[in-house]
């Protein structure tokens, strides 16, 4: 999972929650990748290696596959990841917030965002797109109405622009995997919707049982040296699952007040 591929420092960021990836680290990045016999692919294709028919199958001559996600839709995708992926024959998945994506050049959270005529583009050569929202909201704290919409008109707009059915959603900031009710209804709004996959903050590698509407993925940024990197590809990082979603269910019970106006208004 990765956002921006920029040298932004973000001073003051504890480590775990920084979401920018320099250009130089994401190049040496997927070099390890290719050095461990990866191969870089979009979520659609890796997730088509997890099947029953293929799932102990080699693919490409025996290279592994990792699915690479991006969210936001930012400039840097074009001008500093996609190049560094092509060197090795890589692709990925980048999910756009549709509101900040135009034939003009917008901007969100104080960066440039891809033009439609920059997304078709890299579409063109092989990168996926699947939804990011509309407004990139915090979805938990809508009510469901607006839930509907941010996630129909999206699915939309991207259908209208790129010519072709979007199967795949990333859910905006942390995954409320705590709030049980909310996640449930929201798996079926997005069925309704006529999502395949959503894929998450949720920290873990994914593999053929897990949930397809709520991935997990490995967060990655600049701090994630050769060391950590390599781990986090064999599974060392995945226990963090588990205190990570201890933490969410904690947050939940300590501050009551803080559960979604969604649910609040089915107990009215």
């Amino acid at each position: 999972m990765y956002h921006s591929i920029s040298d932004d420092p973000e001073t003051g960021v504890h480590p775990y929650f920084k979401v920018c990836t320099s250009p130089r680290r994401f190049g040496e990045q997927m070099q390890w990748l290719a050095d461990q016999g990866c191969r870089g692919v979009t979520l659609s294709e890796g997730l088509a290696h997890l099947a029953p028919e293929t799932e102990d199958k080699e693919n490409d001559g025996g290279k592994k596959p990792v699915a690479i996600t991006f969210d936001d839709g930012f400039r840097d995708f074009a001008t500093a990841a996609f190049p560094a992926l092509q060197r090795h024959g890589f692709s990925a998945t980048m999910y756009l917030p549709t509101a900040f994506v135009s034939e003009e050049r917008k901007h969100f959270k104080d960066r440039e965002c891809l033009t439609w005529g920059e997304v078709r583009e890299l579409r063109n050569a092989g990168a996926e797109f699947g939804s990011h929202t509309v407004n990139h909201p915090r979805l938990v704290q809508l009510g469901w109405p607006a839930i509907e919409a941010e996630l129909r008109d999206s699915r939309t707009d991207l259908e209208q622009r790129l010519g072709a059915g979007v199967d795949h959603f990333a859910y905006p900031y942390a995954f409320p995997q705590a709030e049980k009710e909310f996640a449930r209804r929201f798996s079926d709004l997005l069925r309704t919707a006529g999502y395949r996959t959503n894929v998450t903050t949720m920290i873990e590698r994914a593999d053929s049982q897990s949930d397809r509407l709520a991935l997990p993925r490995l967060p990655a940024n600049s701090d994630d040296d050769h060391e950590l990197f390599t781990a986090k590809l064999a599974g060392a990082y995945d226990w963090m699952g588990s205190p990570q979603a201890v933490t969410k269910a904690v947050a939940r019970w300590v501050r009551p007040g803080s559960r979604p106006v969604a649910i609040r208004e089915k107990s009215k």
